[in-house]
């Protein structure tokens, strides 16, 4: 995924749908929502996994790296 893909869909899935009371309103709910992007939304091309699963997934096993 590129950052233009994540920056669109944190404008159209959180900051567009808002009217925040200040930029302290707005940074803490679009660190909210890149913390669920990146942890809990599945993604198509990575097949159905989180940025998150799919970076662990290319990680070295305690075996692999032993």
């Amino acid at each position: 995924m590129d950052v233009e893909r994540l920056w669109r869909s944190v404008k159209y899935e959180c900051v567009y749908l808002k009217a925040y009371d200040g930029v302290s309103a707005a940074r803490a709910d679009i660190g909210r929502h890149i913390d669920w992007f990146n942890a809990h939304r599945g993604h198509s091309s990575l097949q159905d996994l989180t940025p998150l699963e799919a970076y662990l997934n290319l990680l070295p096993t305690h075996q692999e790296a032993a």
